[in-house]
């Protein structure tokens, strides 16, 4: 799981790393093999949403907003080549950025939404991120990198009756290269390619690309580089490209450019602005173990925006290792009554619990986030506390060995975990 919050630290294999692009399709329609079948294309990034939802601070918990994002996203699928299941999805997180998931899902952080001005520059990312799904660099990266049989086998291995070890860490470095692809500069040029086009046959202003990629360059300029930039190179070429592309299409007649929609959702995301920059120093605090100011910071978090979820269950983590269950048990109630189909808000309700000697509430929890996010060592560790307290010793010693092997050992509780097992 996330290797950048320490309390969901021993999480198995999915750290981020560098990958090498994968080879590029271009738009030219040059004959190609596609190796990797469309349906396992679309099985493999519906199984990566729970993690990519949790490394980018979990969903922005207004519906409104996400039923916006996703509505525009949809107006643009309509125009585009493969007919895949496409999802749009906002995220937390304060980040500057957006990317796809092979298959059709695509991600939107909450904090490019806030530097985004118009409808028409939200509408170009998204369009951009289609054309890299349109181009199948994502397809074309997991063929390259991990070969054709571990991606068909991946999913029977993980369905198997003891599946675990070796399966679970594969699939966490799977994981782990899609949130770090790194396109080439070809790749870029074929997406913006797709995504000018789509955006322009939807109805938008094309020259909305323009000034996101003006915008990145004065942030690069500025306080810092965009995170979208680290996975997207933007040379000065690509824009004098980009601009000759737009010309291309002789762009006539009344584009979107804005909405009242875009300009009602923007002013719902800057009154919670304050609520998240007060999460984001929390979390800073609680990474450096300063768990009375993370406290503090969590504490106004939700104080300015109560349903914000992920700052009640970091609350609600430490008020458990304090002892003060009662307190923690109503911050993680209340997170999950917010967004219930999330690894992190089921992970620590189910923690709570087991603090609580609930072990049969504990595990319904700690199983539904197993199922979300399967490569997740300390869920496998209190899955085997939960079962050693109910009598299965056989299930607790399973789960005490695979979360020792997700975490090389090396976990705080590794320790335990190995004694654990001696003794059963």
């Amino acid at each position: 799981m996330l290797s950048r919050r320490e309390f969901l630290k021993y999480g198995g294999s999915f750290a981020i790393i560098s990958i090498l692009p994968s080879c590029a399709e271009a738009t030219t329609k040059r004959p190609f093999l596609n190796l990797l079948p469309e349906q396992k294309e679309i099985e493999i990034g519906r199984s990566y949403v729970p993690y990519a939802i949790e490394e980018f601070d979990g969903l922005y918990s207004d519906r409104e907003i996400q039923s916006y994002v996703k509505n525009v996203g949809l107006s643009l699928t309509r125009v585009a080549e493969r007919k895949l299941p496409y999802e749009f999805y906002v995220v937390n997180s304060s980040q500057v950025n957006a990317f796809a998931l092979p298959g059709g899902p695509v991600m939107i952080t909450r904090g490019l939404l806030l530097r985004l001005n118009s409808e028409s520059e939200l509408a170009n990312v998204l369009a951009h991120e289609l054309g890299h799904l349109n181009a199948r660099h994502h397809a074309r990266f997991l063929e390259k990198q991990f070969g054709l049989s571990l991606l068909l086998n991946i999913g029977a291995l993980l369905l198997a009756d003891k599946p675990y070890g070796q399966a679970l860490l594969q699939f966490g470095q799977i994981g782990a290269g899609l949130l770090s692809l790194k396109f080439s500069r070809e790749q870029e040029r074929e997406a913006d390619q797709y995504g000018l086009l789509y955006a322009y046959k939807a109805g938008y202003d094309p020259m909305g690309m323009i000034k996101v990629f003006e915008m990145f360059k004065a942030m690069e300029k500025g306080e810092r580089a965009p995170e979208w930039l680290s996975t997207h190179p933007l040379p000065e070429t690509r824009m004098a490209e980009a601009k000759r592309m737009i010309e291309t299409l002789r762009p006539t007649g009344q584009f979107i450019t804005d909405t009242q929609d875009f300009q009602v959702a923007k002013e719902k995301l800057l009154k919670t602005k304050p609520s998240f920059d007060e999460f984001d120093k929390g979390e800073k605090a609680f990474a450096k173990k300063d768990y009375n100011q993370a406290s503090k910071h969590f504490q106004k978090a939700i104080e300015l925006y109560p349903e914000n979820y992920i700052a009640r269950d970091y609350m609600a983590y430490i008020l458990a290792m304090a002892g003060r269950l009662e307190e923690a048990e109503r911050h993680s109630s209340l997170a999950l009554r917010t967004m219930p189909d999330v690894f992190l808000t089921n992970y620590v309700h189910g923690y709570v619990k087991f603090a609580q000697r609930e072990y049969q509430e504990s595990l319904r929890y700690l199983q539904r986030a197993n199922r979300l996010i399967p490569d997740h060592a300390s869920t496998h560790y209190y899955l085997g506390r939960n079962y050693e307290a109910l009598g299965q010793r056989q299930k607790a010693i399973e789960h005490y060995r695979i979360a020792l092997e997700l975490s090389q050992g090396k976990a705080p509780w590794a320790e335990d975990a190995r004694e654990r097992i001696r003794r059963l």
